[in-house]
Formats: structure tokens, C-alpha cells, sequence
């Protein structure tokens, strides 16, 4: 039977974030100063990414249309351009900017506005700041934090643990004994990112997982209760957040319910648009789920250096049958004659 975990997500997104929150949140990291009213501080951020209108100074408007919503930013060419070109275009570039309303500009290397620019936000309330960190250094570290900010994320009914660098997400049933297998890998080594819930964000191609904030290091066992997993098994048992790599769905065995046998069949599940493999496990009395977990994440970075045990063994035998076929048997003894009897 099929997990419904990922059926109608309520997939979220942040639209909007305040000017006057980044500001506060990164005043002595970036070490900003502000050159316009703290009331210029009320615009907000609804767009990733940052913006140099080098272009739009030089008179090409058509781009900057486009890009106007996202912060601008004014290094040293940008700068030493203004500085070049004097007063005059100065005033009448800032007019054409004018008319359209940026959320905040910024200088970067500490560099001072020059009056036009400084005009131009005080008339629109525009916030106007400086860092002292470099262009890239300023907009690396901006975009990042826009990226993860406005990312698509959603809540989904699972546990995820880090089991050999692989981040493996548990779903199935109710009492189909996710959080004791989740344990008993924490018990051997491997590291808990979140039980029972686990948010889900997407930054470009890559799913991350992580706890809710309440629940974090925490875990529910039936017959136990509430437990610290961090106070526990100390603080290497568990980690902030993973990139999800394999679905792991346990299903109560079924008699008569066909599973994969040979690994050349793969399924996958799509979570906020991307495919993540997939891999069902069905739980009966004395089987080592942990085990199986370990032997899937190793198969799993096998795979990721080249190595598919499941094609390897697939080709062996296409090959072995087309020999037969051609009058070419072999029964094992080639490799007992010229291969190591001891291995």
C-alpha cells in the first residue's frame, strides 16, 4: 500500500522581508551605517537577489525595469563611474532612477554616497546604507541569506536521520516503528535531524531537513515517553538540519506483496518538485531495519562515486547467458584454477 505523506503538501513562502529587520540583523556584521532617516527603514524585501545598475547609470533602463525590486548595489566601478561623470548626469541619472522605487540601496568598501544619490532616497524614503564588506562579499552573503529566506518549505509526518552522510527521511503508518528505528541508529552512531516532523525547504535543486524549533533533539517512544536525544547520546548524536537523499517508507509485511528484488527497478518520490529515491522496507518481527538503513545508505554513496552493484551484477549475467548461447560454459572452475583459493 502506498505512503500518502507527500500527497497535498501545503507548501509555503515567505513574501516579503523587512528592510528594518535586515538592517537590525546584520548592522554589525556588515557593519552598516546609515545615511538616511531610520523612517526610510519601512520598505520591505520581496524579491532574492541583489542588483549593481551599472547599466541603468549608463542610460540602458530596459534591464533595470526588471531588477529595480531587488537591492542595489553600488561597488567601486559603479562609484568611480558617478564620480567620473559629474553633477550634472549625476542629477539627471538619479531623475531617470527616480521613477522607480527600489527597496534600499547600498555602497560597498565604506564608500560615501554622493549627494544625488543621497537626495534622491531622502525624497522617496528610500534607505540608503554602507558596508565595509567587499562587493562580493556583501552580495554572496546577502543572496544566501535572501535564498533560504523566501525558499519554498513545507511540514511533512516523518524522521530524518544523517546515517553515514546520507539523509535518510522515515515515513509510513502510525506504530509501523519509525522512531525506534530512528533510535536504534542513533544508538549506533549516526545522528538525528528530527523526529515525528520534519520541515522540509527547497534552495535550487537540493531538499533540506530540519526541526521544528519546539521538537528539536527531542523523541516520543511508546511505553517511554518524551527523551533527549542531544542530553542522551551526547551532542554528535544529532545535527541542525540535511540535504534529503533517500525515502525511506516502512510498510507492515503483507503476504503476497511484491517488493524489489534486484535493485535495477528504482521508484522516487517528488517532493517541492524534485525527485528523491525511494525505497520501501517491509517491517515483520526480527528483521534488523537498522542494518538494511546502513546497507541502503552505503549502496546509496556507492552510487554517487560510480559504483551500482545491482547494473554491475545485471550485466554479468546478460553476459554469461549470451555466452551460453554461443557454446561458451563456465561452471565456476576458471575461477577456482586462476583465481585465489584462499580468498
Amino acid at each position: 500500500m502506498a505512503y500518502h505523506t507527500f500527497d497535498n503538501l501545503d507548501i509555503k513562502r515567505r513574501v516579503s522581508y523587512p528592510v528594518l529587520d535586515f538592517f537590525k540583523r546584520f548592522r554589525e556584521s556588515f557593519q552598516l551605517t546609515l545615511y538616511t532617516s531610520e523612517a526610510s527603514l519601512r520598505t520591505e524585501l520581496t524579491h532574492i537577489g541583489v542588483h549593481r545598475p551599472g547599466l541603468a547609470m549608463s542610460g540602458f533602463l530596459l534591464a533595470y525595469k526588471e531588477n529595480s525590486t531587488q537591492i542595489q548595489l553600488i561597488g567601486s566601478t559603479e562609484w568611480n563611474f558617478l564620480e567620473s561623470v559629474g553633477q550634472e548626469a549625476r542629477d539627471y541619472i538619479f531623475a531617470k532612477l527616480s521613477e522607480y522605487d527600489a527597496p534600499m540601496w547600498v555602497l560597498t568598501h565604506g564608500l560615501k554616497p554622493h549627494a544625488e544619490l543621497l537626495a534622491m532616497c531622502q525624497q522617496k524614503n528610500i534607505p540608503l546604507l554602507s558596508t565595509e564588506l567587499s562587493t562580493f562579499e556583501f552580495a554572496k552573503k546577502t543572496q544566501q541569506f535572501l535564498e533560504i529566506y523566501f525558499a519554498e518549505y513545507t511540514t511533512v509526518h516523518a524522521s530524518l536521520v544523517d546515517v553515514y552522510g546520507v539523509g535518510m527521511l522515515y515515513v509510513g503508518d502510525s506504530n509501523v516503528g519509525k522512531s525506534e528505528c530512528v533510535l536504534d541508529l542513533v544508538e549506533r552512531g549516526h545522528r538525528l535531524v528530527s523526529d515525528d516532523s520534519v520541515r522540509i525547504m527547497r534552495l535550487g535543486d537540493v531538499l533540506l531537513g530540519s526541526s521544528e524549533s519546539l521538537i528539536k533533539n527531542y523523541m516520543e517512544i511508546r511505553g517511554v515517553g518524551i527523551i533527549n536525544i542531544k542530553d542522551m547520546f551526547g551532542i554528535s548524536s544529532v545535527r541542525r538540519k540535511k540535504k534529503i537523499e533517500v525515502v525511506i517508507e516502512l510498510q507492515p509485511w503483507r503476504q503476497g506483496l511484491s517488493y524489489e528484488r534486484t535493485g535495477l527497478l528504482q521508484s522516487y518520490e517528488e517532493i517541492l518538485g524534485i525527485k528523491v529515491l525511494k525505497v520501501a522496507i517491509p517491517v515483520a518481527p526480527g528483521k534488523s531495519l537498522t542494518v538494511i538503513s546502513e546497507v541502503i545508505a552505503k549502496n546509496t554513496l556507492l552510487k554517487l562515486s560510480g559504483v551500482d552493484s545491482a547494473k554491475a551484477f545485471n550485466d554479468a549475467l546478460l553476459k554469461a547467458i549470451q555466452e551460453k548461447s554461443q557454446g561458451i560454459y563456465h561452471d565456476g572452475l576458471d575461477d577456482m584454477l586462476f583465481g585465489s583459493i584462499y580468498e
